[in-house]
Parts: structure tokens; C-alpha cells; sequence
């Protein structure tokens, strides 16, 4: 029989994983819109808006970790911690950044709401075999990438449809990539990837020759520190936290709660529109994610 001590911290636990899961869902949900705010104008570079936001975000974490007395990451774990800043920040989240010069944030956020599904295929590819619903969840879930991809506004985009391929492909391959690699703990692994993926992101846009052209808008500024204080660290934290005290399947479901969020500020904040077609691809790629996150739960 529990006591009331013991309820009053179930209460508390359930409390804040219903504020954890608000954070993901709403901040992650926005941060789409808020790229396509930072971009607007063109003053703010792919450099700015995505690899300075990380750096800053990243040396923040890093310094109050240390403050700590966190270990940091040893010679061996760097390498790692690159490898992830390079799949899942410079082709992930990089990626989706240059999209959205062509494509609205609500499409944005569907494309790599099929990240799910990637994992599920590179985690078959490794060996660890995915269930009947799962390759359900799949075959669903691709076959609204191919809708999206070929019935809907992305086709006057070519630039935008290759990008937002390459986006959930990086994140998934890196996610998978990270399993039983030497790394420190997690949220200095955290911190880490955000500082390489940053720094590999500004080199980038140097190479192809991105500069800022003009002084930055009020906006454009607000909009990226929005994008580092509230989507690099306040929300990751919640996500990394929710890892820890849920089942993956709950903390996982931003997946398919973020586009909606992402398509309905797009349309309140952002007056984008969506054609019948672009929502129906949504549907099935949503529809997908929910099979597999559902079927990795019951297995």
C-alpha cells in the first residue's frame, strides 16, 4: 500500500512528464516556423540561423556542465560526438534550414516526421529486425513520402524536395549510428554535438559562399535566439529527461505531434496554405509513424 508521500511524488513525476512532453511538443512544433522567421529577407545565412545557434547553445551546455563537475568528453569520444554533430545537425537539421527557402514549415515538418521510419529501416539493416507492424508502419509511412514528394506543392521545388529527403536520412542514420558508441553522458554528448555540428555548419556555408547581406532584422535576431535558448536547450533537455523517465515510445511521439503543431502555426502565424494533396501525404506519413511507434511499444 503506498503512502501519501509516496503519491504525492507520483503526482509531482506525473506532473512534470506532462510539462516535459508540452516543452517538446510546442517549442519543437514551433522551432519550423521559427526558422522560416529567421530566413526571411535573406540577411540571415544558412551560417547564422543554424550553425550559430548551435555554437552559442552548445557552449552554454558545455560550460554549466563543466561548472558541474561533469566529466568532459575524452580524446577517444570526440571523433563520435563529430560524427553525430555531422549526420544529425549539418544533414539534419542543416538540410531542413535550406529547405525552408523553398518549401513552408509545415511541409518542412512532415518530411522529417518520417525520421521514425528511417530508424526502423537502418535498425532492420543492422540486424535488429523490425516486426510485421513495424514493416507496416513502413510501407505506410514511405508511401506518403512518395505522395508528398510527387503529388504535392515540393514538385515546383526540386531543390527543396532533394534537400528534405537528405534531412530525416542524416538524422536517422546518425541516431542509429550513436548505438554502443563510446560517449560521455548525455547531455555532454549533447553539448558536444551542437558545438561540431555548429562549427561543421558555418564551414559550410563559408564553402559555398554564404555571407550575410544585410544587417539582420529585429525579427530575424529574436527569432534565432528563440531557436537556441528555447530549441537547443530548453526543449532538448526535456527530451533527454523524458528518455529517462518514460517509455521511448511516449518520449518518441513528437514525431507525429510536432508537424501538427508546425502545420497549424504555419497557417495562424506564417498565412502558409496547404493544397488537399500536401494534407493527404501528411495524413499517411503521420499515419505511418503512429504504426511504428505503436508496434515498437507492444514489442
Amino acid at each position: 500500500m503506498s503512502s501519501p508521500a509516496d503519491a504525492g511524488a507520483h503526482g509531482a513525476r506525473s506532473g512534470f512528464v506532462v510539462l516535459a512532453l508540452l516543452i517538446v511538443y510546442l517549442v519543437w512544433g514551433s522551432t519550423y516556423l521559427g526558422i522560416r522567421l529567421a530566413l526571411e529577407g535573406g540577411a540571415l545565412p544558412l551560417t547564422m540561423v543554424s550553425g550559430g545557434r548551435f555554437i552559442i547553445a552548445g557552449t552554454l551546455m558545455y560550460a554549466v556542465l563543466r561548472w558541474r563537475g561533469v566529466p568532459a568528453p575524452t580524446r577517444a569520444q570526440w571523433p563520435n560526438i563529430a560524427m553525430m554533430g555531422a549526420t544529425l545537425l549539418l544533414l539534419g537539421n542543416g538540410m531542413v534550414v535550406l529547405a525552408e527557402r523553398d518549401v513552408s514549415s509545415g511541409l518542412a515538418a512532415t518530411a522529417v516526421a518520417s525520421v521514425p521510419l528511417w530508424m526502423a529501416l537502418f535498425s532492420a539493416l543492422r540486424g535488429q529486425h523490425a516486426s510485421r507492424g513495424e514493416w507496416l508502419g513502413i510501407v505506410i509511412g514511405f508511401l506518403g513520402v512518395v505522395w508528398l514528394n510527387a503529388g504535392s506543392s515540393l514538385t515546383a521545388t526540386p531543390t527543396g524536395l532533394v534537400l528534405l529527403l537528405i534531412a530525416p536520412l542524416g538524422w536517422a542514420f546518425g541516431s542509429i549510428w550513436s548505438r554502443g558508441r563510446d560517449l560521455p553522458s548525455p547531455f555532454m554528448t549533447a553539448a558536444g554535438q551542437m558545438i561540431c555540428g555548429g562549427v561543421l555548419i558555418f564551414l559550410a556555408g563559408l564553402l559555398i559562399g554564404e555571407r550575410p547581406h544585410a544587417l539582420p532584422t529585429r525579427q530575424g535576431l529574436l527569432a534565432v535566439a528563440y531557436l537556441c535558448v528555447f530549441g537547443s536547450i530548453v526543449a532538448f533537455t526535456a527530451y533527454v529527461w523524458l528518455l529517462h523517465h518514460v517509455r521511448p515510445a511516449l518520449a518518441g511521439s513528437y514525431a507525429y505531434v510536432n508537424p501538427v503543431i508546425a502545420v497549424a502555426l504555419g497557417a495562424w502565424l506564417g498565412h502558409e496554405r496547404f493544397g488537399a494533396s500536401d494534407l493527404g501525404a501528411m495524413a499517411v506519413i503521420l499515419a505511418g509513424v503512429v504504426v511504428v511507434t505503436l508496434s515498437r511499444a507492444r514489442k
